[in-house]
Order: structure tokens, then C-alpha cells, then sequence
């Protein structure tokens, strides 16, 4: 996973609290992108995407490209969860696809594994060993600050 950033998490409907949270940049750039996209919803989500992550990884070209992240930001808005974003086919991820529906629905059941990147994995994955690609940063990010349906 990326460097680790501090994020203001506003209060949202399923949080009473504002805490700051440890997100990662590519946290950040979802957030960023959803943002993006809710103040100008006929921008395409890769489009945002990438607006975002040139933004916070300037400098680094195989991050900007990192599929993982994107994917699971693509699979998010084209399964229609992110709010303000219309679904529609964004990516042909499958694993990523799958990964994020499978969190989501956990996060959903049990709000607090939002807050542990960790942990709402190792549910993902069901004893399944496999290293986390910065798809639940994506995810928990969206969701801690409210830009998940």
C-alpha cells in the first residue's frame, strides 16, 4: 500500500464521530476523483481518475498506472455506487470488480471494517492468501467520506 497521509473524515449519515483517519494516496485520489465527479457529472470516471492521480503522484509514472486502485474505483462508479456518478461499463476488471462488491457489502453489514483496511481484506478474501493492492484504500476512503451510495 501507499504512504500512509492523514485525511479529515467529515461526520456522515453512518459516523458520528470526525477523526482523522489514516488513508492512503490512492484514498486520496478516489476521493479526489469522486469529487470531481460530483461537480461535473458528464466527466467520464477514468477521466477523473486520472486527473487525480496525476495530481497527487506527480513525480511517478507507475503509480499514476497502478490498475488495482483504478479498477476498483471504475468497478465502484460502473456498479453505481459512488453517489453522483451514473453506472455504466468503466472497466473489464473482474477480480478488482469483485473484490470491491464483496467489501462493500461487508462494510455495509459492519460499518467499522471501513476502518480497518486489514481486516475488511482478509473478509474479501475468505482464508485466501493474497496481498491487497490498494483496492480497500480506494473503497474505505469513498465510504469514510461519504461518496458511497
Amino acid at each position: 500500500m501507499g504512504a500512509i497521509i492523514p485525511l479529515r473524515i467529515p461526520d456522515i449519515e453512518h459516523q458520528n464521530s470526525n477523526w482523522d483517519r489514516a488513508v492512503g494516496k490512492y484514498g486520496e485520489a478516489a476521493t479526489a476523483a469522486a469529487i470531481l465527479l460530483s461537480q461535473n457529472q458528464a466527466m467520464p470516471p477514468r477521466l477523473a481518475w486520472e486527473s487525480a492521480v496525476r495530481d497527487i503522484f506527480p513525480n511517478s509514472k507507475s503509480s499514476r498506472m497502478k490498475g488495482c486502485p483504478r479498477d476498483a474505483f471504475l468497478a465502484l462508479c460502473g456498479n453505481g455506487d459512488i453517489r453522483n456518478v451514473a453506472s455504466g461499463s468503466y472497466t473489464r476488471s473482474i477480480k478488482n470488480k469483485g473484490y470491491v462488491e464483496r467489501a462493500l457489502a461487508a462494510i455495509r453489514s459492519d460499518p467499522n471494517l471501513a476502518l480497518n483496511q486489514k481486516a475488511l481484506w482478509l473478509v474479501v478474501m475468505n482464508g485466501t492468501k493474497k496481498m491487497e493492492n490498494s483496492q480497500m484504500d480506494v473503497l474505505s476512503a469513498l465510504y469514510l467520506n461519504g461518496h458511497i451510495k
